[in-house]
């Protein structure tokens, strides 16, 4: 049997694929598509998600094929300059197209050992209280113990398990897609900075090599969101916002967004769990989506493989939902407010002229740059000790001996002791022991989970291992 069928080769899925593949789980990925996709709808990652890359020894294959950039707050059309002060030895993103984000992670998790079909359309899926069928349109069937959906905001899987998906419906549509201008490049960017004084759903991107990303925003908000956009359609929208097509040709690809905004009422139901724009969507502002689903599928990797392999304690794989549903409730919230700050109204830009004054205020940049880029979040553990560390992740702290991420890549729990005296010796199978200082860090210990967040803080071997039982089950032997 199966251990474990991902629904989507997209970042979310197959960030989840080698996450489980880190800890030899049996892994197929089911996906509809014959080929990826060539559309470029998430732009780059955040600072959280390089962290994440930083964690599994795929930050110098991102670098080698992106730039870094570094803006603060990034909220609805109000940009200032990089917050001093943020908690993170990774102070950037890096920008770096969709297909490429995803193309990394696909060799990723296929030099782990995951098994990825294409061409793969999951038309039915059941459970029993020991395994998960899906039925395949070509007619046949898969089995597994657990089944993830990662197959986007119109999921099958959420659909065919009966997870709401309750939400706002969308009252503006938005175009965008990648095509050449034949106009001269002086008079786009005279005309972008024209329209864009009162309209900031509007802007062109120079992709390199004559090619363009252009948004317009749509006539109104189409009945069939399952139809293509036309290139006609595009065009037209171009020429009565801007009053120029800008001699638009050659489109490479054309797709719409909406500002809907929808969260899965579970991530969990039974054997099946939902990760990515399956359990959630939203606007793009803010660039979160992509980097909202990876992390999606970072928390939930360990827990899932823990399941698998027998060690997870109790409650260990509804922590998901737990903590990541939150997370994602927050990013809607969030990504509503920018949308009323992008609008055309007297009372949309009075806001944004008030933002951008309180964002001037570095405490206000900072937490807003915190929130965008996924720095600041804190899981809620419910204990009685509220050590600031507890439930945060911890950065990239500099060790004796190096970096603490270079010390992640394997997936495993790790004990950070500058005691020398304590032992996670019943977990080591799970969990590693770097007996290390670091002079950033003013704690005598701290476990991390296999996500980087911080699960304990202290130096009581008792304590230690009343928490290392709470996250990683119970000791061997």
């Amino acid at each position: 049997m199966i251990d474990v069928i991902v629904v989507g080769a997209g970042p979310t899925g197959m960030m989840l694929a080698a996450e489980l593949r880190l800890h030899e789980v049996r892994v197929v990925v089911l996906e509809k598509l014959t080929e990826p996709t060539p559309e470029t709808r998430g732009r780059g990652l955040h600072a959280r998600s390089v962290e994440l890359m930083d964690q599994r020894g795929l930050l110098e294959r991102c670098l080698a094929v992106s730039e870094k950039f570094r803006i603060g707050g990034f909220f609805g059309g109000v940009h200032k300059a990089w917050p001093e002060g943020m908690d993170t030895a990774h102070p950037y993103g890096l920008t770096m197209a969709q297909p490429v984000t995803e193309r990394l992670l696909t060799e990723h998790a296929r030099e782990l050992g995951a098994d990825i079909r294409r061409g793969c359309e999951v038309v039915g899926v059941s459970q029993d209280e020991e395994a998960v069928t899906v039925e395949l349109a070509d007619g046949s069937r898969l089995t597994a113990r657990y089944l993830v959906g990662c197959d986007g905001g119109r999921s099958a899987v959420r659909k065919l398990v009966g997870i709401g998906f309750p939400g706002e419906p969308a009252t503006v549509e938005t175009l965008l897609g990648d095509m050449e201008l034949t106009e001269d490049p002086e008079k786009v960017a005279a005309v972008v900075a024209e329209v864009r004084k009162t309209q900031l759903r509007f802007g062109t991107i120079d992709e390199g090599g004559g090619v363009h990303r252009v948004i317009v925003p749509a006539a109104g908000v189409a009945e069939d969101r399952t139809a293509p956009t036309t290139f006609e359609e595009f065009k037209q929208q171009l020429v009565a916002v801007a009053g120029t097509d800008f001699g638009a040709h050659s489109p490479r690809w054309l797709s719409r967004f909406t500002d809907a905004t929808r969260q899965a009422e579970r991530y969990r139901a039974g054997r099946v769990l939902l990760a990515g724009d399956a359990a959630h969507i939203h606007p793009p502002v803010g660039g979160q989506g992509l980097n909202l689903g990876i992390q999606d599928a970072f928390n939930l990797g360990w827990k899932l493989a823990a399941a698998v392999n027998g060690w997870a304690p109790q409650g260990l794989l509804d922590s998901y939902h737990a903590e990541r549903h939150p997370v994602g409730a927050r990013v809607l919230d969030n990504t509503r407010a920018q949308m009323t700050l992008l609008g055309t109204g007297a009372g949309a830009v009075a806001l944004r002229e008030l933002l951008s004054k309180l964002m001037d205020f570095e405490e206000v940049n900072r937490y807003i740059t915190g929130m965008i880029t996924a720095i600041d979040i804190r899981y809620d553990f419910g204990e009685d000790d509220d050590h600031e560390l507890l439930g945060r992740r911890l950065r990239d702290v500099r060790l004796k001996q190096g970096r603490l991420y270079e010390l992640m890549h394997a997936g495993r729990g790790l004990l950070l002791d500058a005691t020398g005296r304590l032992s996670p010796a019943g977990w080591a199978d799970r969990v590693d022991h770097v007996a290390d200082v670091s002079e950033e860090l003013e704690a005598p210990a701290v476990l991390l989970r296999p996500d980087g967040h911080v699960a304990w803080v202290g130096d009581d071997q008792r304590e230690l291992e009343i928490r290392l039982a709470k996250w990683f089950g119970a000791a061997a032997g």
